[in-house]
């Protein structure tokens, strides 16, 4: 009898002691840098961190940032651990040129690209083409940022420079606001279309305008830029623009610090592409999530734990 209630004792403390743990098991919590509130970068990433980290088994905790740039020395100084960046910034990062002259950072590997960034040039009714701003005023973005650098690529395919305009840095926010008072007579502004400020902009009663592209200065860019590809945005994207406008876009592209473990990386990459159905109902740029997009980048390596998932889904 002793012994038969020794040994229940012993269940039961063994029960209780499982039973502690898990309910006190805790998951590891990692810091996913994104960018302004306004922003889609923003509004992704909190569409992710509960279905990703719930599916990885990690906490996902979201910061407001500066975006691309700030994101990339954020994760160099060992303050995030995921971050999504355009993929032309971390190109510049990776190779120490353009936004990063004199700044190489190659602490950072890729995960995956998931929804295009379009380069959308918003303008007064009056402006024809890209080559029709000389003269005007123009926001390009925030000075040293992404969409600085993407203006003036795009300037100068149709031979223009910063100081062929009137120079404005401002971001999305403050740039659509210029634009409805007149202050301004166009903007730069590179994000996945639709943005919400340029859909706000579209329900005032300002009048605009999305400047095309056309195939010739395309592929002029292109040549000097590889990480461009030509865009189209359907017509009724924006309340008003009535014609189908063709631009370039880069890629909003997912990084993390190269040396987060392997297993960790392994499980938020195989996430990202196993709950692509709830992701995309979450918020709807994960429709253009898929293979063979995430994995044409550019230069940065992927880390070995989302190049485990790759190899093994190919």
């Amino acid at each position: 009898m002793k012994n038969w209630k020794r040994t229940v004792a012993l269940a039961l403390a063994v029960v209780c002691v499982l039973a502690f743990g898990a309910c006190n098991k805790t998951t590891e919590t990692y810091k996913f840098a994104s960018g302004g509130t306004s922003g889609t970068y923003y509004a992704v990433a909190n569409a992710m961190a509960p279905i990703i980290g719930g599916a990885a088994g990690m906490t996902l905790r979201v910061d407001s940032t500066g975006a691309s740039k700030a994101n990339i020395q954020l994760l160099n100084n060992g303050e995030v651990d995921f971050a999504i960046v355009q993929n032309d910034v971390m190109d510049y990062a990776y190779k120490g040129t353009d936004l990063f002259a004199g700044e190489q950072i190659t602490s950072f590997a890729t995960v995956g690209a998931v929804y295009a960034e379009v380069c959308q040039i918003v303008a007064t009714p009056d402006i024809e083409t890209v080559a029709d701003l000389k003269g005007k005023t123009v926001s390009i973005g925030d000075s040293g940022s992404g969409v600085e650098f993407n203006a003036v690529q795009i300037l100068a395919a149709y031979g223009l420079t910063k100081d062929d305009i009137t120079v404005v840095n401002a971001d999305f926010g403050n740039s659509s606001e210029q634009f409805k008072n007149g202050a301004i007579d166009a903007f730069f502004c590179t994000a996945g279309a639709p943005t919400t400020n340029i859909t706000d902009l579209a329900s005032s009663a300002k009048e605009f305008k999305i400047l095309d592209i056309d195939d010739e200065h395309v592929a002029a860019l292109k040549a000097d830029y590889p990480f461009y590809s030509a865009y189209p945005i359907p017509a009724g994207t924006y309340s008003g623009v009535e014609e189908d406008v063709q631009t370039v876009a880069v890629k909003a592209t997912i990084i993390c610090k190269a040396d987060l473990p392997e297993e960790a990386v392994y499980n938020f990459t195989k996430a990202l592409f196993e709950k692509k159905a709830e992701l995309e109902a979450a918020h709807a740029k994960f429709k253009e999530l898929n293979l063979d997009y995430a994995t044409d980048v550019g230069s940065v390596p992927f880390h070995a734990g989302a190049q485990k998932y790759y190899d093994e889904i190919r």
